[in-house]
């Protein structure tokens, strides 16, 4: 499973024009003053206007964030600019399902047994028709957010 250990996001504005990779890896050296060396990866997801960078360490990922107070500018070939938000990014939702539980299994039991994984954010009980009718064990699903 992947980790999001000393990954930055930057967060362009939606209405903005799409930016090119090779316009992120001017701006990255050359105005946020990344050096070459202490970028692992860099990541884009064009429609939500994100850049996902992992760094090669967690002091560099500090830094940044210091140094930009959670924003930066980017100005386009076309002179428009535009801020650009960074912040740290999470670890995001996991979806997982719990199976063959027996019946007497309270939901607070199933919270506090996957409270040390994450938070609980939904928790719903399915039962199958097929088991329910012969054995009465039913499944549970949830999304905690780390796993």
């Amino acid at each position: 499973m992947a980790e999001r250990h000393n990954t930055v996001v930057f967060s362009f504005d939606l209405a903005s024009p799409r930016i090119t990779a090779h316009d992120i890896h001017e701006w990255i050296f050359a105005v946020l003053r990344i050096s070459e060396h202490n970028v692992r990866m860099i990541q884009i997801d064009g429609i939500k206007r994100h850049v996902y960078i992992k760094l090669a360490d967690a002091d560099s990922v500090l830094a940044l964030l210091r140094d930009t107070a959670g924003q930066a500018e980017y100005k386009y070939l076309t002179g428009e600019s535009s801020i650009v938000h960074i912040t740290l990014a999470g670890l995001g939702a996991k979806s997982i399902s719990v199976a063959n539980l027996p019946p007497d299994v309270s939901n607070d039991n199933l919270r506090a047994a996957l409270a040390p994984y994450g938070c609980l954010h939904t928790n719903r009980f399915e039962s199958n028709p097929i088991q329910s009718n012969q054995t009465g064990v039913k499944g549970c699903s949830h999304r905690p957010s780390r796993v």
